[in-house]
């Protein structure tokens, strides 16, 4: 497995009453996960939270050494928290209760990753900032139809509309995709309530300047929250330290 240094914090933001974010940090199970809940009342913080301890669960009681493993376990992580946030919806009666999610987990060449919604995956390589992930939201599908501009997609009304989420329906499409990682890389999961409130080029700057991950994250957090800090802001930096 890879080695890497990590560090993630989770903040309310500036607008909410509570945080319904969850994120899951264990270098030394190779996992790395972030979570934003939906639905409303108690159904949001604890779709999140069912979704990091389910990955939790499925990665502790496997030994995914392997790409391929890697790959069934991401998997199996998402199916079994669809199921799981299903059965807590209908129980407690919540509705449309459900989460978006980044899962990482490490291999010894590269990393898997499992995304659906519209938190998301970067790597910065050599200086440039790459988004892994592309949103599963309505104005995500309006860009790519070149009915909006990116620009355009930031301010619209729906553009807090998710066409996929964990926890949502029976059937769930999860986003798989696997990457080489090299010595010096740094990768970022976070909520969309870092990318709603600070463009790319300003998250890039600010993973470029000479700070600690500790320090990012929290500068991070801090632009986003003085920005407006419109909803909760989870943020998770991984950096690839050697082989």
């Amino acid at each position: 497995m890879l080695r890497v240094q990590c560090f993630g914090k989770s903040d309310i933001g500036r607008m909410r009453s509570k945080n319904e974010d969850a994120l899951l940090l264990k270098p030394e199970l190779g996992l790395l996960a972030v979570a934003d809940g939906m639905g409303g009342e108690k159904g949001g913080e604890l779709a999140s939270r069912i979704f990091i301890e389910t990955a939790l669960e499925v990665f502790a009681d496997s030994c995914a050494d392997s790409e391929e493993e890697c790959h069934l376990c991401v998997q199996k992580a998402f199916a079994l928290a669809n199921e799981r946030i299903l059965e807590e919806g209908r129980k407690h009666q919540f509705s449309k209760m459900g989460c978006t999610a980044e899962l990482m987990a490490f291999c010894p060449a590269g990393y898997v990753l499992g995304h659906v919604g519209d938190s998301r995956a970067y790597l910065l390589r050599k200086g440039e900032l790459r988004q892994l992930t592309r949103d599963h939201s309505l104005v995500q599908e309006q860009i790519d139809e070149g009915l909006i501009t990116p620009e355009e997609a930031r301010k619209h009304s729906l553009r807090n509309v998710i066409l996929r989420g964990v926890g949502i329906d029976e059937t769930l499409a999860v986003d798989l995709i696997r990457g080489r990682s090299l010595l010096g890389d740094l990768l970022l999961l976070c909520s969309d309530g870092l990318t709603g409130m600070v463009k790319d080029g300003d998250i890039l700057d600010l993973l470029l300047r000479p700070m600690s991950l500790e320090q990012k994250v929290e500068r991070l957090i801090q632009t986003a929250n003085s920005a407006g800090g419109a909803d909760n802001v989870t943020v998770v930096l991984c950096e690839i330290t050697g082989p």
